[in-house]
């Protein structure tokens, strides 16, 4: 058996888990460069899940597209994180309701039995840090995918 590729993802929804710092890498590289209005963030504090609704690049499809001359896509995603004890944010005003933020990485810090600490790492020295008793991340495809509406890739320029 082998591990899953990009080419393999085709073009059905994702939906992943991470439990562990390595699958955490690939939902981490999935949402790079996705994009989500602050209202789009969500803490149920009694449910122990904070969530954020992305538009997110499909990385996965980039080569297909290139390759077929199609234009570039972007999908609705959930992305769920269970088990959160605490939020923080830093670098951004949570109630600017027309602020609109860009994910350019997730991370986890190992903390003591299996807990740690999530930090969402946004474009303009934006961040968010969950305290989580366990590391427990979904990411689910909501919608089609849609015509990326700049045509581009995303850049860190």
């Amino acid at each position: 058996m082998t591990d899953a590729r990009f080419q393999d993802g085709g073009e059905g929804p994702l939906r992943l888990v991470a439990q562990d710092a390595e699958d955490l890498k690939v939902i981490s590289t999935l949402v790079q460069d996705a994009v989500l209005p602050v209202t789009e963030m969500s803490h149920d504090r009694k449910r122990r899940r904070f969530a954020l609704m992305l538009n997110r690049f499909r990385w996965e499809d980039r080569a297909e597209a290139e390759a077929v001359g199609r234009a570039y896509e972007r999908v609705r995603s959930v992305l769920v994180v269970d088990d959160v004890l605490k939020v923080q944010s830093t670098g951004f005003d949570r109630t600017d309701k027309d602020l609109v933020l860009s994910l350019l990485s997730i991370d986890f810090v190992p903390g003591n039995d299996g807990a740690g600490r999530l930090v969402l790492t946004l474009a303009g020295d934006g961040a968010l840090a969950l305290e989580v008793e366990t590391l427990e991340v979904r990411l689910d495809d909501v919608t089609r995918p849609y015509r990326a509406p700049s045509g581009k890739v995303p850049t860190h320029g």
